[in-house]
């Protein structure tokens, strides 16, 4: 995130509370819903503590109509909104690029877009290390990158893993229900 002047602006989905904070080149953080609007501003200023509240400009206001129409069930992509990337390394750059190309109701896997990139599947790791960073989560869609076999993985918005799932299902994902444990054979 660039050191320009930010503003920002809470709303109301049917989701719950968001939060986005821009300046002059984009787009720069985006907090996924909370129950509470307060919450979600306490939680956006975390990131971007030099912002004041403001009316959204058109471009602004346009992402923030898409939001709202995603939390309704909506189809609804997001690859063409501006963003201010300001401050990530090129790697995470280039993870953020492919992991906007993965389309409503389209699952990948870290190891899988690790390996688009050239980075081969160890480097899955450092794609799970930018998906938790991800600034703008939802317009890079990283709830709709997998752990290995098609698992649900981590998240780290508010309500972890089931708020995951809650946006694949959303967008008519069907996960596989996780397997029962192993009973031990004693050995």
């Amino acid at each position: 995130m660039s050191q320009e002047r930010h503003h920002h602006c809470i709303f109301e989905t049917a989701g719950g509370f968001c939060g986005i904070a821009w300046n002059a080149s984009g787009i720069a953080r985006f907090q996924l819903p909370t129950k509470d609007e307060a919450e979600t501003e306490r939680l956006l200023m975390r990131r971007v503590s030099s912002s004041g509240r403001a009316m959204p400009p058109p471009n602004v206001a346009k992402t923030i109509e898409a939001v709202k129409r995603y939390f309704a069930g909506d189809a609804v992509d997001f690859s063409d909104v501006t963003l201010d990337l300001g401050g990530q390394d090129d790697v995470f750059k280039d993870i953020y690029a492919a992991a906007r190309k993965i389309g409503w109701g389209h699952t990948t896997t870290y190891g899988a877009l690790a390996k688009v990139l050239g980075l081969g599947p160890e480097a899955a790791r450092e794609v799970g290390q930018a998906m938790a960073k991800n600034p703008v989560a939802l317009i890079i869609p990283c709830h709709r990158v997998l752990a290995a076999g098609g698992k649900l993985g981590g998240f780290s918005a508010p309500g972890g893993s089931q708020s995951k799932a809650r946006m694949l299902e959303l967008e008519g994902v069907k996960l596989a229900p996780a397997e029962p444990a192993q009973q031990s054979l004693g050995f």
